[in-house]
C-alpha cells in the first residue's frame, strides 16, 4: 500500500505548493469562481513533509499581510489542504471594538479545524473576503464557537472564540469546505468597499439594514 505521501492527490498537492513557493513574493490569491473554493479541502494527513509546511505556513501568513486580511484558507491560493492562518492585530476604536467583540488574535495555523455553536447568540456585521475582491455583505455569525482542530505541530486545539475572532474562525474553516461568506450574507447588504466607507461607516449595520431592507438578529 502506497504511504499518503505517495498517493496521487498527495503528490499533487505537493507539487502544487513547491511550485507557488518557487516564485518570490507573496502567493496569487484565487478569485471566486475557481472551483478550489467550492470543493471541501482534503485532511492535512502528511501531504507535506514538515519543511514543507513549515514554508507553506510563512507564504500563508505573509500573502494574508499583504492582502491585508486577518485570515486566509490553503484553498484561497489554490491548494485544497484543510489548513488556514489567522492574525489579527484589531487596530480599530474602542466603539468598534465593543460593539464588535474585536480584539488582538495572535498568529495561529488552524489545521483540520471544525467549528459549532456555543449558545443561540447571533451577531451580524459587514464582512468580507480576499477571494471577493471589492465588496462586503452583513452575515449573521454564532457570536460564540468552540474550536476543535490541530495547530502546526500537531497539537490538539480545543478552544473557545467570542466576538470577532468567533467571526474570524468560522469564515475561514467556511473556506475548508467549499463555502463563502456571501452564502450565508444578506445579498440586499451587498455593497462596494466604498459604499460602506462612504454609508455605512458605522459599528453596528442598522442603518445599513433600515435603508437596504434586510433583518438583523434579536
Amino acid at each position: 500500500m502506497a504511504s499518503q505521501s505517495d498517493r496521487p492527490t498527495s503528490r499533487r498537492i505537493r507539487d502544487r505548493v513547491e511550485e507557488l513557493l518557487s516564485h518570490e513574493g507573496p502567493l496569487p490569491i484565487v478569485a471566486a469562481g475557481d472551483p478550489v473554493l467550492r470543493r471541501p479541502a482534503e485532511p492535512f494527513d502528511g501531504q507535506l513533509d514538515p519543511a514543507l509546511l513549515v514554508r507553506f505556513v510563512v507564504a500563508l501568513r505573509a500573502t494574508m499581510h499583504a492582502a491585508p486580511g486577518v485570515g486566509l484558507a490553503a484553498p484561497q491560493v489554490g491548494v485544497g489542504l484543510r489548513i488556514a492562518v489567522i492574525e489579527d492585530p484589531a487596530p480599530v476604536p474602542e466603539e468598534v471594538r465593543l460593539a464588535r467583540g474585536r480584539v488582538p488574535q495572535p498568529f495561529r495555523v488552524l489545521v483540520n479545524p471544525e467549528y459549532e455553536a456555543v449558545g443561540a447568540e447571533r451577531a451580524a456585521f459587514f464582512e468580507g473576503c480576499l477571494s471577493v475582491p471589492g465588496w462586503q455583505a452583513v452575515v449573521a455569525r454564532h457570536a460564540r464557537v468552540r474550536l476543535t482542530g490541530l495547530d502546526e505541530h500537531g497539537r490538539a486545539v480545543d478552544e473557545e472564540f467570542s466576538g470577532w475572532p468567533a467571526r474570524i474562525v468560522q469564515h475561514e474553516t467556511d473556506h475548508l469546505d467549499g463555502t463563502l461568506y456571501l452564502d450565508r450574507a444578506e445579498l440586499r447588504s451587498l455593497s462596494s468597499n466604498q459604499a460602506v466607507a462612504d454609508l455605512w461607516n458605522e459599528p453596528v449595520p442598522h442603518r445599513a439594514a433600515e435603508s437596504l431592507g434586510f433583518p438583523l438578529p434579536g
